[in-house]
């Protein structure tokens, strides 16, 4: 029977106390975005504004030109989201079958996958950038659509392999008995049992996706197809230190990808302690 003990207000206590230091950032983050450039300079960074201001969201989103906010917003949205999709489809497939088959490649190809993962994919930009636009896939989203899905796909399979060795073999053998061909067995049974997987690759690769500046400078930089990372690194190189301006399109940045975070959230911590078993 639980008992609630001093030691149990303490947890509490120390809890809400660890609580309250994450979310400062957020709170400074937001009370600053939402101050006047009156109030800026003037006022305490702890005190909430006197009189919130949304001009500065207004700027972010009005912007044209290369900080063309509401464009990168868009083309990052299709593109993690492309990159995603395609991350799910060839890596629980790859996953699969590397899993279920006994044969001696099938373990030799799973390290290597393995050892892709570790290479940092900044080593293969320069040929990697000559082979895109020697096929005209520079300044596509299209392009890094299909660069983030082979740069990524080493991570999505180790996560599904790991989940498929794991799980047994009787609901497909049961399928297999009752004419069900592999397609079929995988497509629906065995894919639909894989959510934690799925959910984890999902944060994964869009946390990845999303944030990346480098690659998207490289292969977008200067083109109407340029993602929310570089169009912020344009908006801010022209602000100086205008802060809540600054502020205000971190926290337009921010609520996609948060927005997927709680969209796969109950299967994320599952599907990253099930990825890791050997």
């Amino acid at each position: 029977m639980f008992r609630y003990t001093k030691l149990t207000l303490l947890r509490e206590i120390g809890l809400w106390a660890l609580a309250l230091i994450f979310l400062a950032p957020f709170y400074f983050l937001v009370t600053t975005a939402l101050k006047p450039d009156s109030e800026m300079y003037t006022t305490s960074p702890l005190a909430p504004p006197k009189s919130p201001d949304f001009s500065n969201f207004v700027a972010v989103l009005t912007a044209t030109g290369n900080s063309n906010v509401v464009m990168g917003l868009v083309n990052s949205v299709i593109i993690t989201a492309g990159s995603i999709v395609g991350l799910i489809a060839l890596g629980s497939i790859t996953g699969y079958v590397i899993s279920r088959n006994t044969r001696r490649w099938s373990r030799g190809a799973y390290y290597l996958f393995l050892i892709a993962i570790i290479l940092p994919g900044q080593l293969g930009a320069v040929p990697l950038y000559m082979g895109a636009r020697a096929i005209g896939l520079t300044g596509s989203a299209w392009g890094l659509i299909i660069l983030y899905t082979g740069m990524l796909l080493p991570l999505s399979i180790f996560l599904y392999a790991n989940f498929f060795r794991g799980l047994g073999t009787d609901y497909e053998e049961a399928a297999t008995i009752d004419g069900a061909s592999k397609s079929q067995i995988f497509s629906k049974v065995v894919f639909p049992m894989m959510a934690p997987a799925t959910g984890t690759v999902t944060i994964f690769a869009g946390l990845i996706v999303w944030n990346d500046f480098f690659t998207s400078l490289i292969f977008l930089g200067g083109s109407a197809n340029q993602t929310l990372p570089v169009a912020m690194y344009y908006y801010i190189g022209s602000l100086v230190s205008k802060w809540n301006s600054i502020f205000a399109i971190v926290i337009v940045s921010m609520i996609p990808i948060l927005a997927l975070f709680l969209f796969a959230q109950k299967r994320f911590i599952q599907g990253f302690s099930g990825g890791l078993k050997g």
